[in-house]
């Protein structure tokens, strides 16, 4: 649970999407940028005011019929592809077994009526699955499922090109939303679900063009699944694995029991814009072995207390941060319409903790560390090729290892008031940092080899900042704790043109 209990009485949501139109995408770096007010406008309420759907069935759709259980299922299977289903008001309920799901076809239509539910009852596992392509579900809440841990309730397969529109998902186990190639995700309530709001994820690959707008995702990972598997790095709001192409902008995220956002593994070309990130237990944004992305004109605030808290009261001395790069960087080789890790004109606000940049020097392709074991770097193919004696060597010793490298962050605004944050030390750092490697044996990256190239090598730079707040800086190793001045003057030579105001308060 939150510090203060999950869901908090602070004011209605700001966030200025009108900013996402006062500058060009990839323009010229903002000057020595002065603090702004917080953004006063709301966006993503959509939970607490839900959209109403249609209250009569529009022309030629089916209806559905909450008295009967199990029509919404057998009225699919009994119509053809392309068919529009109105779901009169009431609570709609499957049979009664636990594989018992809707199946639609091909371009199919689900239109809940004010008031409409789909409820799983705690019996069923899934709501919507197969493997049927542009299958839209608007207006509908769907509750209660039982989904297994890493599986989902809506789009249970993974199919591509559904779109999920002003729906409630909610109090399901799992994850109560799956992703496939080219969905749309839009003014939606994800919120109380066991494990994900939503877990963008398609086995085999080819998860590309998913676009995440106007959601609220809230209260997710109700499970507390890191509690119950330690390490497994499979909880938050919404996880994204090996997605090429997102955008997410304009959503809510917060009070999600762990990380708010988390990229993991070979995704790329991401633009996370315009969001409010708040009241999430972990990170705000985690961007972990991935390439290529535009973080933008969002408002991050108040995260991370109670990891980061966590962590500190028994001696870590890690700066875990509420924006958190693990070898993750820009590639110019991997296609995507930028070739850096972009990180501006964001507002930070009482978070444990800044940006973290971070490498673990035991961490590449074909290493026994590399927690995510059966994938390779997205420039090289096979994991066989990252082996002795090769790998010490030209292209393989750059190209088998995820590079925290190409990362640019300007034009943000950190604010650090420790009596709000109610901390004494720890939750202050910016950091740009990596471990001594020592691991596997035949590694040819060990020593400082990776601390030196993402502190000095790597083109790894803030600049055009203004911090307001006793902030304190880190590079190279967790040892090496900076002021401003150090952290300006060589050999960092970082935050040029930055403004820096070390009073303790907003």
């Amino acid at each position: 649970m939150g510090i203060k209990g999950r869901y908090r009485a602070w004011p209605a949501a700001p966030l200025v999407l009108a900013l996402l139109a006062t500058a060009g995408c990839d323009g010229t770096p903002d000057a020595r940028p002065e603090p702004t007010a917080a953004p006063s406008a709301s966006v993503a309420r959509v939970c607490a005011e839900p959209a109403a759907g249609p209250a009569r069935a529009p022309a030629g759709a089916v209806t559905v019929d909450p008295a009967v259980t199990g029509d919404l299922a057998a009225k699919t299977r009994s119509h053809p592809a392309h068919t529009t289903f109105w779901l009169r008001p009431g609570t709609h309920r499957l049979e009664s077994d636990r594989f018992a799901q809707v199946v639609p076809k091909k371009g199919d239509v689900y239109l809940g009526a004010p008031g409409a539910v789909l409820d799983g009852r705690k019996k069923n596992q899934y709501a919507f699955g197969g493997t049927a392509q542009d299958v839209t579900i608007r207006y509908l809440t769907v509750r209660r499922f039982v989904a297994p841990h890493d599986e989902g309730v809506v789009n249970h397969d993974s199919a591509d090109g559904w779109v999920i529109d002003h729906a409630t998902i909610r109090d399901n186990s799992g994850a109560g939303l799956m992703a496939g190639a080219r969905q749309r995700v839009s003014a939606s309530c994800l919120r109380d679900n066991g494990q994900y709001g939503m877990n963008a994820y398609k086995g085999g690959g080819g998860l590309d063009g998913l676009v995440v707008e106007g959601n609220e995702i809230v209260g997710n990972n109700t499970g507390d699944w890191e509690k119950r598997q330690p390490g497994c790095g499979c909880t938050g709001g919404v996880k994204f694995w090996a997605v090429d192409g997102a955008d997410v902008r304009g959503n809510w995220v917060h009070d999600n029991r762990g990380t708010g956002l988390w990229a993991d593994t070979n995704n790329n070309d991401f633009r996370i814009e315009g969001n409010l990130i708040e009241e999430n237990d972990g990170a705000a944004l985690i961007y972990e072995t991935s390439y290529n992305a535009v973080i933008r004109r969002n408002t991050i605030r108040r995260n991370n207390w109670v990891e980061g808290r966590k962590y500190a009261e028994r001696g870590d001395t890690f700066p875990f941060a509420t924006l958190y790069l693990s070898e993750s960087g820009g590639e110019p080789r991997i296609h995507a319409r930028t070739d850096r890790i972009e990180i501006s004109r964001n507002v930070l606000e009482n978070n444990w903790s800044g940006i973290t940049l971070w490498e673990n020097a035991d961490r590449f392709c074909n290493s026994p560390a590399n927690t995510s074991s059966g994938d390779c770097t997205l420039l090289v193919k096979r994991k066989s090729r990252c082996a002795r004696p090769k790998i010490a060597t030209a292209p393989l010793y750059a190209d088998c290892r995820w590079k925290t490298q190409r990362v640019d962050i300007h034009g943000n605004r950190f604010v650090l008031d420790k009596s709000v944050v109610d901390c004494t030390a720890k939750c202050d750092r910016m950091a740009v940092l990596a471990n001594y490697g020592t691991y596997p044996d035949w590694s040819p990256y060990q020593g400082e080899r990776v601390a030196e190239a993402i502190t000095r090598k790597q083109h790894n730079r803030w600049h055009d900042n203004v911090y307001v707040g006793p902030w304190k800086f880190v590079a190279h190793d967790p040892s090496r704790i900076l002021d401003s001045w150090q952290w300006q003057a060589a050999p960092y030579d970082q935050d040029a043109g930055s403004t820096f105001r070390g009073r303790d308060g907003g």
